[in-house]
């Protein structure tokens, strides 16, 4: 077979009932009649909407052609031997005596302990929130006024917190891992468009029913899970791990378990775990972040924008967007985890502070777009040279969100928020919005953000956002809205590790997100497929 490459179809072709059209157009790219192809296989497929008067499919497939037919591809497709990504190999190997601990259930620690578990280390994975079923009826309480329940939340729980994102699965990184990933989910229940679309993508609403099922692998593999357990000490001697302390959060219970491999796959908000991390001597340090607002627009409008008069063309979804630009003086602005037809979340996770994200469902069929608008936050931004002082930053600054939205006897966890017209100056600063109707769930109150944000990031802001609009027309719209206060897009530690993914204590693994070595869905699960490969390489290999 042959794997043709940048292969421009039509948006009908991409039809789920024009596969014969399909197969026309790709014999055509590929100089040849559709009798001369065999089967063709969909690899790849994106939009091409750079020019709004010819927006159009873009594929990649893998084909098989007739005996003595050789292509002759049109200029820009490029044809080259197919070669499959060959399955993940999972040697099997003999455990010690000490199971590996894998601290978290997000993305990292369930694909870290999947992987540990089929090669016969029998993980204990210990998450600090509930099991999903039980974690979604606590958010569903909370978004409609119960209190919070710091141990579980949009942050804390089954699957981390992107169980409650849009499920985006696209990632920045390269690593044949990407692939492993994705079929991971397709075999736990993600659709299989997955495996074929630029930008995947899976929701919330089918997040549940998959992270369920890859615990439920990790068990059949050989794996414990742990819910509301919280690893409250590390055992360390000689400068080596030896145990870990553990606390069930149910019934206040202390347990001493024996360890000498420890992962910290603890996620972004994991703050306390970070303090002991620190007092243990792990090697900490400060890393770049971002805070700002969350940003929702019409979701019509962003299609118009993006997609001109094919905006209603049945191939095309929801729109969506990555916008970034510099200040004056260097600063980035830029979207991120940009949800389609999504809505805001009360994303806290401590009393008293306040914070939002963003999700989608798979059908993206909200009436808003929302995405988190960040700035930049340097290093001189933060006083001292405390390794922790991101932690400190995030905190103060949800403290302010939660105080300006609660104020004038509001209710606990409403969210300030501000037309963007208020805040550039356009209109009166806490009108409230007559085109977009905030969908974070405790309620919104219209308030100048200027009172609750840092004045570099509201300086930034509003140079910004102007910007933003010469790149995405409607962006700086006067009746888009902006919810404070986004601060959880990543972390702002990273616990150093070396070559062989351990810290300077040894048996101790930072993993994913929260230590710093990810930035979303996917980077967090490859990375805990390489830590768990070098927890592997280190044990001894059954024969087969």
């Amino acid at each position: 077979m042959i794997q043709a490459s940048n292969i421009p179809v039509s948006l009908d072709a991409l039809l789920p009932g024009n596969k014969g059209l399909f197969r026309k157009e790709v014999a055509r790219a590929l100089g040849m009649k559709a009798t001369a192809l065999g089967e063709v296989r969909l690899l790849k497929r994106s939009i091409d909407a750079r020019k709004k008067a010819n927006v159009h499919g873009v594929v990649t497939v893998a084909a098989a052609l007739v005996d003595g037919a050789v292509p002759s591809p049109a200029k820009g497709v490029t044809v080259r031997p197919f070669e499959p990504t060959p399955p993940l190999a999972v040697p099997a190997v003999v455990g010690g005596e000490m199971r590996p601990i894998v601290v978290g259930a997000g993305p990292a620690g369930l694909f870290c302990a999947l992987y540990l578990a089929r090669a016969g280390l029998a993980p204990l994975v210990v998450e600090r929130g509930a099991a999903v079923d039980e974690r979604v009826a606590i958010v569903e309480a909370f978004n409609t006024g119960a209190p919070l329940d710091e141990r579980t939340n949009i942050q804390f729980g089954e699957g981390g917190a992107g169980t409650f994102s849009d499920g985006k699965l696209n990632t920045g990184i390269k690593s044949p891992h990407i692939r492993h990933v994705l079929e991971a989910f397709v075999q736990a229940g993600a659709p299989g468009d997955i495996l074929v679309d630029a930008k995947p993508h899976i929701g919330t609403d089918l997040l549940v029913d998959v992270v369920r099922n890859l615990r439920r692998a990790i068990e059949k593999a050989g794996g414990e899970v742990r819910f509301l357990t919280r690893l409250a000490d590390v055992a360390v001697e000689d400068g080596r791990v030896t145990g870990a302390v553990l606390v069930d959060e149910r019934t206040g219970s202390v347990e001493a378990v024996p360890a000498d491999r420890i992962v910290v796959a603890c996620g972004h908000s994991a703050r306390d775990t970070f303090d002991l991390l620190g007092r243990l001597g792990a090697s900490l340090a400060r890393k770049p972040f971002a805070v700002g607002v969350r940003i929702e627009h019409p979701q019509a409008l962003v299609n118009e924008a993006q997609y001109g008069t094919a905006a209603a063309h049945p191939a095309l979804g929801a729109a969506d967007y990555k916008l970034a630009v510099k200040t004056g003086d260097g600063r980035g602005v830029y979207s991120f985890c940009m949800c389609p037809g999504g809505e805001v979340v009360a994303a806290a996770s401590e009393e008293g502070g306040l914070c939002v994200n963003g999700m989608s469902r798979h059908a993206r069929a909200g009436a808003n777009a929302n995405a988190a608008l960040l700035v930049e936050v340097r290093s001189d931004d933060l006083p001292g040279d405390d390794p922790l002082a991101g932690v400190a930053f995030q905190r103060a600054l949800e403290r302010a969100a939660y105080d300006l939205g609660c104020a004038g006897g509001n209710a606990p966890y409403t969210a300030p928020a501000q037309t963007v017209g208020g805040f550039l100056g356009s209109m009166a600063p806490t009108a409230p919005s007559a085109a977009v109707r905030p969908t974070y769930p405790r309620g919104a109150a219209w308030r100048d953000l200027r009172d609750c944000l840092p004045s570099f990031v509201a300086d930034a802001l509003v140079e910004a956002l102007p910007a933003l609009d010469r790149k995405l027309h409607g962006f700086a719209s006067p009746e888009a809205v902006m919810t404070a206060v986004e601060a959880r897009s990543s972390s702002p530690v990273r616990v150093e590790r070396d070559g062989g993914f351990q810290s300077n204590i040894a048996g101790l693994y930072p993993c994913g997100e929260g230590a710093g070595y990810a930035g979303g869905i996917m980077s967090a699960a490859v990375d805990g497929l390489r830590v768990a490969e070098a927890i592997v390489s280190e044990c001894e290999v059954i024969p087969s």
